[in-house]
């Protein structure tokens, strides 16, 4: 009789749950957030700023027309970069957008800076997160989760509210 690995890795695990959530493109976006300047460059990352993705889109905000149209040139090996860190085919175009980038300072030099522009989780995004979470057996993994899922979910429903910018539907 063969034998049956009955463990799986949690990595395995949180894939399959967050396919079965419909959380894969948000997880690529706090990806994209994190790793910008390793996934895009350091040149590409100091003149754009990953937005979101919608319907297998990632909308790209670059800092000018100039960028933009450099960019467009550059497209298919951007894409080819995004989708081989995600792990899988999540961002299938890239829509680019003239805006303005915030200049977010190094994880590396300061200690974690990035999370001094992460709104803190809303109530409410704890309570959907842990819902969410509930099924999960591990307490110290359900904990961690919610909180991911939490901080997602303030920093969206945070950038729909800023002026001058449509609701997400």
């Amino acid at each position: 009789m063969p034998y049956r690995h009955f463990f799986f890795s949690v990595s395995s695990v949180l894939t399959k749950l967050a396919k079965r959530l419909g959380l894969e493109a948000k997880l690529l976006e706090a990806q994209l957030r994190r790793h910008w300047p390793e996934i895009a460059g350091e040149q590409i990352a100091a003149h754009t700023r990953p937005d979101q993705i919608r319907f297998k889109k990632l909308h790209l905000i670059v800092a000018n027309s100039v960028w933009l149209q450099q960019l467009t040139f550059l497209k298919p090996t951007l894409l080819q970069k995004i989708n081989e860190a995600a792990g899988s085919e999540i961002v299938a175009d890239i829509l680019f957008r003239v805006g303005e980038i915030e200049q977010v300072k190094s994880e590396k030099g300061t200690g974690g800076a990035e999370e001094s522009h992460r709104p803190a989780p809303t109530a409410d995004a704890v309570a959907e997160a842990a819902s969410h979470a509930a099924s999960i057996k591990d307490p110290e993994l359900r904990a961690r989760l919610t909180e991911v899922m939490a901080e997602a979910l303030s920093h969206q429903s945070a950038a729909s509210d800023r002026p001058g910018r449509r609701p997400r539907t």
